[in-house]
């Protein structure tokens, strides 16, 4: 099994800043990508941006140039960076961690894991 922890949601006003975290923690053998996805009252999960194995970045418009992700390989976590915050931006936020797993001394297995989700919300 993979567990995510997610952290660093809260209220901030327009304009302002905050910086999740997604701490991923098991069997864990490798993890070939990690992302950031977000849900508004009423609206479908959307992606936000992830990162590969390799450090290639991607990102849906809507916050090209104001979010960054990044990755700590070492403690298997992702952060994304959210900056110029806006009403708009106001969702749970979900981490997205997939890669392989270690079940037994000699099985191996691929896991596609979730966080429980970090509530931000830019209001004044």
């Amino acid at each position: 099994q993979v567990q995510l922890v997610e952290s660093g949601g809260g209220l901030v006003q327009p304009g302002g800043s905050l910086r999740l975290s997604c701490a991923a923690s098991g069997s864990i053998v490798s993890i070939n990508g990690m992302a950031w996805y977000r849900q508004a009252p009423g609206k479908q999960r959307e992606w936000v941006a992830s990162v590969s194995s390799g450090g290639t970045t991607g990102y849906t418009d809507s916050v090209k140039g104001r979010f960054t992700i990044s990755r700590d390989n070492a403690k298997n976590t992702v952060y994304l960076q959210m900056d110029s915050l806006k009403s708009e931006d106001t969702a749970m936020y979900y981490c997205n961690v997939w890669g392989r797993r270690r079940d037994s001394r000699w099985n191996f297995g691929d896991f596609d894991s979730w966080g429980q989700g970090t509530q931000v919300t830019v209001s004044s």
